[in-house]
C-alpha cells in the first residue's frame, strides 16, 4: 500500500464517513438546526468554566492556590 492510498483511504474515511451528518446540516436550511453543535460546544464551555472557577475559588479561600512546590 502506497502513501498515496493511505492518504486517499483517510480522506475517503472523513468524507464518506465521518462528516457526512454536517453535510446534511450545512443544506437542511435551517439556521437553528445548523448552529446546534455549535451551542452545544458552548454549553459545554460554560459548564467547564463554571467548575474551574468553582474550584479556583475554593483554593483561593484555602490559601492554597500558589503555594511553592
Amino acid at each position: 500500500m502506497t502513501v498515496l492510498n493511505i492518504f486517499h483511504t483517510i480522506d475517503d474515511l472523513f468524507t464518506n464517513g465521518i462528516l457526512l451528518p454536517f453535510k446534511a446540516l450545512r443544506f437542511s436550511g435551517n439556521w437553528w438546526l445548523s448552529n446546534a453543535i455549535n451551542f452545544g460546544f458552548v454549553v459545554v464551555l460554560l459548564v467547564y468554566l463554571w467548575y474551574w472557577m468553582k474550584e479556583s475559588k475554593k483554593f483561593q479561600k484555602e490559601g492554597t492556590e500558589d503555594l511553592p512546590k
